[in-house]
């Protein structure tokens, strides 16, 4: 009798090779006709709560389906797409894009047939020297000084999930480089009696709140003795002088200042908060602190020459991000992370179980990313950014973000030349923010009846005002299917909704 045991041949129903071929083609092809028929969906969906939950059966198969991807794909038909938001439509104007074009999709299939973990070099050597690349490509083509790139040695980047995943690290690495200095300067036991803030202006992301929160340095997001929120100038931008003010205070009250976020495009208005003069007065008032950039959605903006002057002073900064998966046509989830503070990062991220220690890591000679991230596995998402920017190359790229900010600034002459509304903040890109001039009713009065029509949907902020804080509409232009036609088709809508009660 043998005792080899079962291989499991016939029990488990794996795909083949040749089934996943054909199965793949007809996936392909309805990727590719939900491309071409997106337009004709209503953008955001009738769906009540619960309503896709009720539909779905209470239990999982016993067994395998005969026809499990037709299957899937006529639930998606049936199901998914009519109960989903479509951020792909090209009349999809709220919040920021979310980025995606054909070269990123396969890319993306790509990565999963590959099924790589990069977490270590020696797990996936390409994996982790492609992104090195493909994130020095990146920094060099939006203006970064060297030293944020690999080749220095000292920096160098990495593909993080989200942005808010960037701010936890840099966080993270601020707070050990704060408490390194502390203690040689004061020994051990300083370290200990440390009390961090954070800096941010009033329209910051609220993703650097909840980086505290994570981290340790704030009892919740409303802890304003570990989070400062510095107030802004009528533009919505950071003030340097009331940074000024609230960093001499904290430090005064023994307050240990560990990291500053500047945002290039806040999420209410783009704003572009003063880099130069920030990161000055932080160098003065905080030698020990870290600077970040939070540029999620402007970043984009950078592989353009002209708009490179939102980095000015950017050689003060420790880290910096952005989101390709925003408005640079690679699909969710990509955010390229760099620091020039390679060692601080590193120093507070990396843990060796024994069961992770190779040659190649022991010897130094490789970037383990696992050592730049919270999680320890990573996918190969540089895969989709590399096929983007051999698709469309950097000038593609521009000339994409380019017709949108002039689509941008086609709308708000519009609206500026209609004496029905009023510009709320100053466009710097993409995004034009307005209202009624009757008020706030009539505002959000407005942007549901827009919304309600099916045709379009945008969002809204509340931004602050000389008569109070204001209800705004937010439109926001970067979808990818996105055409000069639909800007305008907006517009028309926006007239013909304007002074209608429900």
């Amino acid at each position: 009798m043998s005792d080899r045991p079962d291989d499991g041949a016939g029990a488990v129903p794996h795909m083949t090779p040749e089934r996943f071929r054909a199965e793949g083609v007809r996936a392909v092809e309805w990727v590719a006709r939900y491309m071409e028929t997106v337009g004709d969906q209503r953008v955001a969906p009738e769906t009540t709560p619960g309503e896709v939950y009720a539909a779905l059966p209470d239990a999982a198969p016993e067994r395998g389906e005969d026809d499990a991807m037709g299957g899937m794909l006529a639930d998606l038909e049936r199901l998914v797409v009519p109960n989903s938001m479509h951020w792909q439509h090209p009349s999809f104007f709220g919040y920021f894009p979310c980025g995606s074009s054909g070269p990123a999709v396969i890319a993306e299939l790509l990565s999963a047939g590959l099924g790589v973990q990069g977490m270590l070099w020696s797990t996936g050597p390409a994996c982790t020297e492609v992104e090195t690349r493909m994130l020095d490509w990146m920094g060099e083509a939006i203006g970064l000084p060297p030293a944020f790139l690999s080749p220095s040695r000292t920096g160098g980047g990495s593909i993080q999930g989200t942005a808010s995943e960037s701010a936890v690290v840099a966080l993270v690495a601020g707070r050990r480089r704060l408490a390194e200095r502390v203690e040689e300067r004061e020994g051990r036991d300083a370290v200990r009696a440390i009390r961090p803030v954070v800096y941010a202006s009033q329209q910051a992301h609220s993703s650097i709140a909840k980086a505290a929160v994570v981290t340790g340095v704030a009892l919740d997001a409303a802890d304003d003795q570990r989070i400062r929120l510095v107030p802004v100038d009528e533009a919505c931008r950071m003030r340097p002088d009331e940074l000024e003010r609230m960093l001499r205070e904290d430090v005064a009250a023994g307050l240990h200042p560990v990291m500053l976020c500047v945002t290039l495009g806040t999420t209410g208005s783009t704003a572009i908060d003063p880099l130069d003069a920030c990161a000055r007065v932080w160098r003065e008032h905080a030698p020990d602190g870290w600077l970040h950039i939070d540029a999620a959605h402007a970043g984009a903006m950078l592989v353009c020459p002209e708009h490179r002057s939102m980095l000015e002073g950017v050689e003060h900064a420790d880290s910096l991000c952005f989101n390709p998966h925003k408005w640079l046509l690679v699909n969710f989830d990509c955010d390229l992370f760099w620091t020039r503070d390679r060692a601080a990062l590193t120093g507070a991220l990396s843990i060796t179980p024994e069961y992770l220690r190779n040659d190649a890591t022991d010897a130094g000679a490789v970037i383990d990313y696992r050592d730049w991230q919270v999680p320890l596995g990573r996918r190969f998402r540089a895969l989709k950014l590399w096929a983007v920017l051999r698709h469309y190359g950097l000038g593609g790229l521009c000339a994409f973000v380019r017709e949108h900010v002039a689509w941008a600034a086609w709308l708000e002459q519009r609206i500026r030349e209609d004496d029905r509304f009023e510009l709320l903040a100053e466009r710097t890109m993409n995004l034009v923010c307005f209202a009624d001039r009757r008020g706030d009713e009539a505002t959000r009065g407005l942007m549901e009846r827009l919304n309600a029509s099916g045709r379009v949907f945008l969002s809204h902020t509340v931004l602050p005002g000389g008569q109070g804080d204001r209800y705004v509409i937010r439109v926001s232009i970067g979808a990818t299917p996105t055409r000069f036609e639909h800007v305008e088709a907006l517009w028309a809508l926006i007239d013909a909704e304007t002074g209608r009660v429900d």
